[in-house]
């Protein structure tokens, strides 16, 4: 039990000298998780990125692969591709001399993303994991309205799940609201951490302001991020970096969000924490996806699911 002053989830990682820090569900991610990770940079942890990605990988020299599926991601890495988040954060941490290797797992089925895990957390001793998913759908236990897009963030959890001899795994999510485009009912996302915190595993809830150190190198390494990628900029860490800044509605930062109406508000820049092996108790499928090799496995396990389940009717806020 921690005392009212002390964080959860920091105490949690209080002891852990290595940390991994890394980004559940592809794409800008990891972005998601660069706060929690210059915190703990600050109180003089070692930490380590990594990013399930969605970048052309294939296109890699062999000199970047550190075993077949995972990369390790410098500023000079894959200059063949202008969508690159793992290169684009890269060199904003080598401009703000942080170390600025960003290691990527291609997207694949569970057990190859798992032994891509094994090889980097024995590469530098990790003790502990932070998951992060920009949004909420990490959460989904698979019985919800909508799931909005589960496979990469529930492969992931599920490939650190069988781990144990990992001391301390977390999930953190921040984003609160941005998956409701993907069709998640966010009534549903609070009922499910209500019945993880029954469950003991929720570890609650603290907000990113853009008053703190972190807060305002998160603001600099999105808009970075924004200018460096301006064809794809990322909506879900564009949202978030609207909340911190104290924006509040329908917030335009991309035409990509053109049609669209966002609500960003203030619970967007909230972590909410957990424990990982919780977290993966709670999910009503991971089993069927464990033996996966394939992402394209991994999306038909859970349609199938999805085909055998009754879903919990979606239902709206009362207030």
């Amino acid at each position: 039990m921690t005392l009212l002053h002390s964080n959860p989830l920091f105490t949690r990682l209080a002891d852990a000298e290595r940390i991994l820090v890394a980004g559940a569900g592809g794409g800008f991610d990891i972005y998601s998780g660069l706060p929690l990770a210059l915190s703990l940079l600050h109180q003089g942890k070692q930490v380590y990125l990594a990013n399930l990605s969605f970048s052309a990988l294939a296109g890699l020299p062999l000199e970047d692969w550190v075993v077949p599926d995972l990369a390790a991601v410098t500023p000079d890495s894959g200059l063949h591709q202008s969508y690159f988040p793992e290169r684009t954060l890269s060199q904003w941490l080598r401009q703000h001399g942080y170390p600025s290797t960003v290691y990527a797992f291609p997207q694949t089925g569970v057990r190859p993303l798992r032994a891509a895990y094994e090889a980097l957390i024995a590469l530098h001793g990790v003790d502990a994991v932070v998951l992060v998913d920009g949004g909420t759908d990490i959460l989904m236990r698979g019985d919800e309205a909508g799931l909005g897009t589960p496979e990469e963030d529930l492969t992931s959890v599920a490939a650190l799940a069988a781990l144990n001899e990992i001391p301390t795994r977390l999930v953190v999510s921040v984003g609160f609201g941005v998956d409701a485009y993907h069709g998640v009912n966010h009534v549903q996302v609070l009922e499910n951490i209500a019945a993880l915190d029954r469950d003991g595993a929720y570890l609650g809830a603290f907000s990113i302001p853009r008053a703190t150190r972190e807060g305002a190198l998160y603001l600099d390494a999105v808009a970075h991020a924004q200018h460096h990628t301006p064809e794809h900029p990322s909506i879900v860490n564009g949202s978030i970096a609207a909340a911190v800044r104290g924006s509040f509605g329908d917030v335009r930062f991309t035409d990509r969000t053109r049609g669209s109406e966002l609500f960003v508000n203030p619970l967007m820049s909230l972590y909410f924490a957990f424990d990982l092996q919780g977290l993966a108790d709670r999910c009503l499928y991971l089993d069927r996806i464990e033996d996966t090799h394939l992402m394209r496995q991994v999306h038909s396990r859970i349609a199938e699911f999805r085909e055998s389940v009754v879903t919990r009717p979606p239902r709206r806020f009362p207030h």
